[in-house]
């Protein structure tokens, strides 16, 4: 659930005034991943609600290919925690010149000035639609689970213990819920720069990260019945994140060009594409770490990259770029559209004609409100909180 630049972990490329190191230029190959990442999710979430299995899809792709291809976006997710360890990790490096250097009032200040105020509009919307009785922004208890309040669940979504709410309270909130991925990225970051700063050798760091990849399976072996918690719990998504972050170390070391490292970068998209669409369900303990590993692959081949002239061309390569460079307000405001569009057509009785058109539909309209927000918004109070926060280190430093 960037930038990252992940569906969350966004684009930290920092301020000069703070840091005076140029603004790297952007990676194509991340901001491939991310736009491959997000349009899982948003195909997940609209065959969630209007199956594409009965569309004109039938017609030309096996039922079961349909159903692999539009099921696992959760996968999705999975790549989006891998690009963001991988950023912030190499981030930190450009910023600090090693982990154990990380300043982490400038960490936190950073990640507050990108996600917090999107994330406060799109809680504000959900919240006021669900007040409008709109079905898919209300909190609606499930037989048997408890009740949530809105000051509740906006409060677990803004201090990053959403997922716990959930397993507490199950889905209660289609529009809401899908913040829980925030969640688990957050408190990772939470203790990313007190473990840096803390620990300060990189072995040691390392050893941690480590410890949260052997980790991740282990938990997902104990829940795989419920996958509010394969899924969702803090330690079945961490390492995800870690395999990021080791990444990001090793592409300063090793260099992934030459035929045989080609060949490993080919061999783990190949490893990627198949669990996914051979699907979570059977593979809910090691699917997430393959595809977590592989994602890691591709990021340390990502590092020095010489793109093609027919790439930097390609007109669909440049549409999943911008959709990966609008990751993160594309994952906060797509659900909103989507719940919008189930109050006019409800989950399930769209007619099977209206339902790709439908679907070009919500990706145009999620296309343009991002870019909206992210134009006139996001992008601007992001540089003006951190442009408010150097202001303020300079004048505590003079």
């Amino acid at each position: 659930m960037s930038s990252f630049r992940s569906p969350s972990a966004a684009a930290d490329t920092g301020n000069a005034a703070a840091f005076p190191q140029p603004a790297p230029t952007r990676n194509f190959r991340i901001d491939i991943l991310r736009g491959i990442a997000i349009s899982l999710v948003l195909l997940l979430h609209f065959h969630l609600s209007y199956s594409l299995v009965d569309s004109p899809l039938a017609a030309v792709l096996p039922e079961e290919f349909i159903k692999s291809l539009a099921r696992n976006g959760n996968y999705g997710v999975t790549m989006f925690f891998a690009v963001s360890g991988y950023l912030i990790t190499s981030t930190t490096l450009r910023r600090y010149g090693s982990l154990g250097n990380v300043d982490v009032r400038s960490f936190y200040a950073f990640r507050f000035a990108r996600i917090v105020p999107c994330l406060v509009v799109a809680l504000a919307v959900i919240v006021g639609l669900g007040l409008l009785k709109q079905p898919a922004f209300m909190n609606v208890a499930k037989p048997g689970w408890p009740e949530v309040g809105y000051p509740v669940a906006v409060l677990s979504v803004l201090s990053f213990w959403h997922n716990v709410l959930m397993q507490h309270a199950w889905y209660f909130n289609y529009a809401m819920n899908i913040y829980w991925s925030l969640s688990v990225e957050e408190v990772f970051y939470l203790a990313f720069p007190l473990l840096c700063f803390g620990l300060k050798r990189q072995w040691a760091i390392v050893a941690v990260w480590a410890v949260a990849i052997v980790a991740g399976p282990v938990y997902r072996s104990f829940h795989v019945d419920d996958e509010i918690y394969f899924m969702y719990g803090y330690l079945a998504c961490f390492d995800a994140v870690a395999f990021g972050c080791c990444a990001a170390l090793l592409a300063q070391r090793i260099r992934l060009d030459s035929w045989g490292g080609r060949q490993l970068q080919l061999t783990a998209a190949c490893l990627v594409a198949v669990t996914y669409l051979r699907g979570i369900h059977g593979n809910e303990v090691f699917g997430f770490t393959v595809i977590a590993a592989g994602t890691a692959v591709l990021l340390i081949g990502a590092h020095n990259e010489r793109v093609p002239g027919w790439a930097l061309r390609s007109r669909a390569l440049a549409a999943l770029r911008w959709l990966g460079r609008h990751s993160y307000e594309l994952y906060l405001f797509h659900i909103i559209v989507l719940g919008l569009m189930r109050s006019f057509v409800p989950r399930g009785t769209m007619p099977a004609v209206w339902k790709l058109p439908a679907m070009g539909f919500f990706v145009a309209v999620s296309v343009a409100v991002a870019w909206g927000i992210a134009r006139f918004y996001s992008e601007p109070m992001n540089a003006r909180l951190r442009a408010a926060f150097a202001r303020r280190r300079a004048r505590i430093e003079a």
